[in-house]
């Protein structure tokens, strides 16, 4: 980095940045770790002639042991991509217009989340709903182990809630569909046959600008063979939104990949995941009471804001540990 070309290529010189990230993510609290194991051996020595350091003692004690089971937990980020930046798709379901806005809402969280942690978050695709919220939208969220921490975000999201869109103020149900895969860089080979993908053109929708709007500049790839579909409509430049949309294409390649190995290794779960009413992963109650439950894990905050304005890290981690015994994250229903 300290090379004078090192800027000379933007996209290969970021990179460079976010695997420095990346690799202190891992060294720096190692290095917190065995200062604090030095520090400790010094207070024990003091405690040898200063039975008042005692207590000190304790409470180093107790603050070591929290700090390397946060330390395990994160070890468990050693997928074949859990270091990359994570592309992450958020679509309306059952629900009508609350689903749209239970949608965009869960856009605001997951944004929230990553500023908390000071990731960089650059909206890639986003279509708008004619009444309210959005019908889908694509983001890519870019820092340390963001793939790892998001891949179990991955399913149904249900939101339980008084409808601000109904007149008579009835309890609706919510769905929004949460897709995640890794932000696959050039130097990771997946192979795609350029004659397998169909690239359509089209306009670009929404706010942006007169030259937005008045040109084909939006890109939607088929991968034929998968029936895996993206688009990008987030640049002016038709250029531009290829190079993302091809992206994007290679980052769900890759996750149908990584499907395929955790499948294999979860053979012996015979439950398959589903994708209707009953499937989800974790359900919102705004009503009667406010809490988030997780259903795979159990997890639950009684903070129904709180959770909304980013604070998910709870979830994130529990679903980390919940992998380890249970392999690949299945959808469990609930009675709730």
């Amino acid at each position: 980095m300290a090379q004078s070309d090192f800027w000379s290529s933007q996209e290969s010189a970021q990179q460079t940045v976010a695997e420095l990230k990346s690799l202190k993510a891992v060294i720096s609290p190692l290095q917190s770790a065995q200062a604090g194991f030095d520090d400790l051996s010094a207070l024990i020595e003091l405690a040898a002639d200063d039975p008042e350091a005692v207590p000190e003692i304790r409470s180093e004690i107790e603050r070591l042991e929290k700090f390397l089971d946060e330390l395990e937990l994160k070890s468990l980020l050693n997928g074949p991509h859990d270091a990359a930046g994570a592309i992450m798709s958020i679509n309306a379901r059952d629900g009508g217009t609350d689903a749209n806005d239970w949608a965009e809402m869960l856009l605001r969280m997951y944004i929230q989340w990553a500023q908390k942690n000071e990731y960089q978050v650059e909206l890639l695709d986003r279509q708008d709903d004619e009444v309210a919220g959005i019908q889908s939208a694509t983001i890519a969220i870019r820092g340390p182990m963001a793939y790892g921490y998001l891949k179990g975000e991955t399913g149904m999201h249900r939101l339980v809630r008084i409808s601000p869109f109904n007149a008579e103020g009835k309890r609706q149900t919510s769905f929004a569909a949460i897709d995640v895969t890794p932000e696959i860089n050039d130097t990771v080979e997946i192979k795609i046959d350029e004659k397998d993908v169909r690239e359509d053109t089209f306009r670009a929708s929404g706010a942006g600008g007169q030259h937005v709007n008045k040109t084909d500049s939006a890109i939607r790839l088929t991968h034929l063979p998968t029936g895996t579909v993206v688009q990008c409509q987030a640049e002016r430049s038709q250029h531009k939104n290829r190079a993302t949309a091809w992206k994007m294409l290679r980052a769900q390649l890759a996750r149908l990949e990584e499907l395929k190995r955790e499948e294999q290794e979860a053979a012996k779960y015979k439950s398959k995941a589903r994708v209707g009413f009953g499937s989800q992963i974790r359900n919102y109650f705004q009503h009667p009471d406010q809490r988030v439950k997780d259903v795979r894990t159990g997890y639950s905050m009684g903070d129904f804001h709180r959770v909304l304005d980013g604070d998910i890290q709870g979830f994130l981690d529990a679903v980390l540990a919940w992998r380890v015994k249970h392999g690949t994250p299945e959808t469990v229903a609930d009675d709730e």
